[in-house]
């Protein structure tokens, strides 16, 4: 497939990369970390950098704080002879912690070495927050801005769930919202290699989140004595049956078009029998794909106890629960099943699952400027087995995607980088990333 013609942009001498590396480091050297307990240092000093990056070429931010520090950032940019609705282009401020002592690399460096860009943020999500910057400035400055009414937002709290950033924008600043019809923001848009194909996949569709809490009650006693009413046992039961749960495969139609592209390279054709077969061609990034082809509950956390010899009255587990769309009832008809009776469920986070029809213009914008970048590749949707700040945004109605473009080494394991050790980002995807969102939004 050939390829198109440079940009209008690039033409005009305005670099949409430029910046790109630079930002994603100073985003980096940011500690946002976000423990989940409103400890930390939270995104207020990322919120005002970003802002006064945008206020520099003239676009007005606006700093929204729903807690001391909890800080989010929205801006308009745009025009509005589009007859569309707005577009919402959004990423988040928080990473998950880091452990030094595990690294390579000081986690908050943003050192670049081996050709990546090291630090907490490089995948989740700071790279992002560099690349719609270093592109709308740049676009900005050379007075390409996009005809489309477009809002950017910069978010606190998504890697807790969104409660203190992208759900107060929601719930208290809707009008700031008002007119948008489409988003995008993560996680989507990276390359995985299956024979020898780069396939990009655009997040289309998203597994809702059931994080609960499991409490078992019973009678406290002395531990040397008979006890049929533990409430650690009883637990412990419930913990180990929903762990060992052999959770049965189910397709929502994005998958289905995601394993019959694959299928299709593979050389035959995608059926539910060989869905596990078809996720494993994508190496690294079967952990991930591998949960959205089914409902997954991970027991993560256990209390119970004070004393070795004191069987006591309670104990509590975590339990991560992600849900396809459409099979939300499932879910938590066997979840019931495997917990039993005497074990209470409670919700500490519940939100729905999503999923956009893969079609419309926006598809077909982030299709051509990937192909035209890379124009080998196969462009194929995808189900999140996360949550992103999406399931928000979309309480508004708003069609959503996640789009964020990096060419990617066939050997890289990508998806492992998520909240793990040592997260990079090469640079020359950041790089391409920056040029395919450029083209992106020429037609968005």
């Amino acid at each position: 497939m050939a390829q198109d013609p440079p940009n209008v942009a690039q033409q005009a001498g305005h670099d949409p990369a430029g910046e790109v590396v630079d930002l994603c480091r100073e985003l980096i050297r940011m500690d946002t970390s976000n423990y989940g307990d409103q400890e930390g240092p939270g995104e207020r000093k990322a919120a005002e950098y970003v802002a006064a990056l945008l206020d520099e070429v003239g676009i007005e931010a606006r700093l929204h704080e729903s807690e001391p520090g909890r800080t989010s950032v929205l801006a308009r940019w745009g025009g509005s002879a589009s007859d569309r609705g707005g577009l919402l282009l959004h990423g988040h401020l928080d990473v998950v912690p880091a452990a030094a002592e595990d690294w390579q690399v000081d986690p908050f460096s943003g050192e670049v070495k081996d050709g990546y860009v090291w630090g907490r943020g490089a995948v989740d999500m700071k790279d992002f927050d560099a690349m719609l910057l270093s592109v709308v400035r740049a676009r900005q400055r050379a007075g390409r801005v996009p005809e489309r009414p477009i809002t950017l937002c910069f978010t606190a709290d998504e890697e807790a769930g969104g409660h203190h950033g992208a759900q107060v924008l929601v719930d208290e600043h809707a009008e700031e919202l008002e007119g948008c019809t489409e988003a995008v923001g993560e996680v989507g848009g990276f390359s995985a290699t299956v024979r020898g194909r780069r396939v990009y996949l655009i997040e289309a569709a998203e597994k809702g989140m059931a994080w609960m809490r499991l409490t078992a009650r019973g009678t406290a006693g002395h531990g040397s004595m008979i006890n049929p009413d533990n409430a650690v046992t009883r637990l412990a039961g419930a913990v180990a049956r929903i762990g060992a749960y052999d959770w049965p495969v189910r397709l929502t139609p994005t998958m289905r078009t995601l394993l019959a592209a694959v299928a299709e390279l593979a050389g035959t054709e995608a059926t539910p029998d060989n869905a596990p077969a078809l996720i494993e061609e994508f190496g690294g990034a079967a952990r991930m794909l591998g949960a959205v082809i089914r409902n997954t509950a991970n027991p993560t956390m256990l209390g119970a106890g004070y004393k070795v010899n004191v069987i006591p009255t309670e104990a509590t587990a975590h339990v991560d629960g992600r849900f396809l769309p459409g099979y939300e009832d499932e879910f938590f008809a066997t979840l019931a099943e495997l917990v039993g009776e005497g074990v209470e469920i409670e919700h500490v986070s519940h939100q729905q699952p999503w999923e956009t029809p893969y079609d419309g213009d926006l598809v077909d914008a982030m299709t051509r400027a990937i192909l035209a970048e890379d124009d080998d590749a196969v462009v194929a949707p995808y189900l999140m087995s996360a949550g992103t700040d999406a399931k928000h945004f979309r309480r508004l109605g708003l069609r959503s995607y996640g789009f964020v473009p990096l060419r990617l080494p066939d050997d890289l394991d990508f998806t492992a980088l998520f909240h793990g050790v040592d997260e990079r980002v090469p640079v020359d995807a950041l790089e391409f990333g920056a040029r395919v969102f450029d083209r992106f939004l020429d037609g968005a």
